[in-house]
């Protein structure tokens, strides 16, 4: 599994540095992403360290998806500095104006990631209370993230977000352990069609 989040992480890392002739892109936003905070478990934010370092690039919103506000697709990837838990997935993102240069962007999307599963040890043993110390035990391969994004349009193509997201299997896509990750950051976008 570590393999093929890797790979993913290296995908999403080439769609952000692809040509920017490829049509359909919209936008990029780069980031730094604070990982593992105490939002919805705090026992486990102490977990794992590091920053992440968060890449996204945006498509325009396909006419069929004009029933559902019109989302953009977008691919993405996360890599953790520290050697903990990085990600990579897909998914949908909305804008909402709602002041002048100031949106609301929240999002919905999937992703695979690197981290641990479960506890590998006899439950009870010392190892198991060692490893569950240290590790956050995400309890499925696939994850739900589910984002929010307060954004700052600047002069011409650029923009800046304060960033949030979720990453966590929610008893859907797993069962058992969900112990989750939250993160929130700073990144930056540049608009291709401004």
């Amino acid at each position: 599994m570590r393999g093929t989040a890797a790979g993913l992480a290296a995908f999403g890392a080439a769609m952000v540095c692809a040509p920017v002739a490829n049509a359909g892109i919209d936008e990029i936003h780069v980031g730094v992403m604070q990982h593992n905070i105490c939002v919805t478990n705090c026992k486990n934010a102490d977990k794992e360290d590091g920053p992440n370092i968060e890449m996204q690039l945006s498509f325009d919103s396909p006419s069929f998806l004009s029933w559902a506000g019109s989302p953009q697709p977008y691919v993405m990837a996360s890599v953790n500095t520290a050697g903990d838990t990085s990600f990579a997935g897909f998914g949908l993102e909305w804008r909402w104006d709602f002041a002048e240069n100031w949106a609301i962007e929240p999002g919905i999307g999937y992703v695979v990631h690197d981290g641990e599963i479960e506890n590998p040890f006899p439950n009870g043993s010392p190892e198991a209370a060692a490893f569950a110390a240290e590790n956050v035990q995400y309890g499925s391969e696939d994850l739900f993230r589910t984002s929010i994004g307060l954004t700052r349009d600047f002069e011409g193509p650029w923009e800046g977000q304060v960033f949030y997201e979720h990453l966590s299997h929610g008893q859907i896509l797993g069962s058992g352990r969900n112990q989750g990750v939250d993160q929130i950051g700073i990144r930056f976008g540049y608009q291709f069609g401004e």
